[in-house]
């Protein structure tokens, strides 16, 4: 079925430009199913080509794709992706951080930003219910890193307007903890979203899934966002995984120190000599942030090879 500007037509139907789209973008993927949205605004439902299958290749939300006749014929390179949920060419990732109910994980955060660097999308923090925890705890670990911090206040209208113009014309993912209020700011960016959102549990300190599958939000100003389930502790490895020998590169406030440490094999963990360490005892480097810098050195260095490629 393909629809769009009022047209409703079958797979069979015959119309010239509907026979083939260019570069249509996946914005959402259900059981094998996907809607795809050409640049002039055409919807298309379609199913992949049985060779993707053969390769072991799968089309995902975010994908840029050549659609034949209702089936999806070809996939153009991605600049990224990530795996869970799947969802590729992310120019951006919103990490929405409560400042209570949940408190805030600030070591799977600093895995995720890690993995957004790795993987060059840019991440942001939004900070939420700032109205009933405090926001300095989570300034002072990262105000003196160069990720952009911003402050979901709902009684501010400029707060909101602010995040959505950094949201327009991109793509963008939001993630967090569940309950943290992703769907919320969400819906407070555009409202016409009509998301779900979930009750904190009050006994697991957590809020339920409301997520589902990945899907793409077209904004009204343009541009494209994602509500991403919750973080888990259980399923950071299943992003992406960084050689230790790359992980300085992901802590990017750390790059102006690793090149005058004493050793150039330096760990920037605990050796003498090390600039990174100074600028963490003279404050200029979060300790926070380097203690969730050495957790994940060390994790990276038990990895075997085969879980490396």
């Amino acid at each position: 079925m393909i629809t769009g500007h009022g047209l409703t037509m079958t797979e069979t139907d015959s119309m010239t430009g509907l026979d083939k789209i260019q570069n249509a973008l996946i914005i959402k993927s259900i059981g094998g199913l996907y809607t795809s949205e050409s640049p002039d605004g055409l919807i298309t439902e379609c199913r992949a080509r049985g060779v993707f299958r053969n390769r072991n290749i799968s089309p995902v939300v975010g994908d840029y794709v050549t659609i034949e006749n209702g089936i999806i014929s070809g996939i153009n390179p991605r600049k990224n992706s990530i795996i869970r949920p799947p969802l590729a060419n992310l120019d951006q990732i919103l990490f929405v951080v409560s400042t209570c109910k949940p408190t805030p994980n600030f070591l799977l955060l600093d895995k995720f930003i890690a993995i957004s660097v790795y993987k060059n999308i840019t991440p942001l923090i939004v900070i939420s219910k700032a109205d009933i925890g405090e926001i300095k705890p989570i300034l002072d670990i990262y105000s003196n890193t160069d990720i952009k911090i911003l402050i979901a206040d709902y009684s501010d209208k400029s707060s909101v307007d602010r995040i959505r113009e950094l949201l327009t014309g991109k793509i963008s993912a939001f993630a967090g903890n569940s309950g943290a209020g992703k769907s919320t700011l969400l819906n407070a960016v555009d409202s016409s979203l009509n998301l779900k959102t979930g009750e904190i549990s009050e006994k697991l300190g957590r809020g339920k899934h409301t997520t589902r599958h990945a899907e793409l939000y077209k904004l009204r100003e343009g541009g494209y966002i994602a509500d991403t389930p919750g973080f888990s502790t259980f399923e950071t490895n299943k992003y992406d995984v960084i050689r230790k020998e790359e992980l300085a590169g992901c802590f990017t406030e750390f790059l102006k120190y690793t090149d005058d440490c004493q050793f150039r094999d330096c760990s920037h963990t605990r050796e003498k000599g090390c600039r990174v360490i100074e600028a963490v005892n003279q404050g200029i480097i979060s300790r926070s942030r380097h203690e969730s810098y050495c957790v994940m050195y060390d994790e990276a260095k038990k990895l075997k090879e085969w879980e490396l490629k």
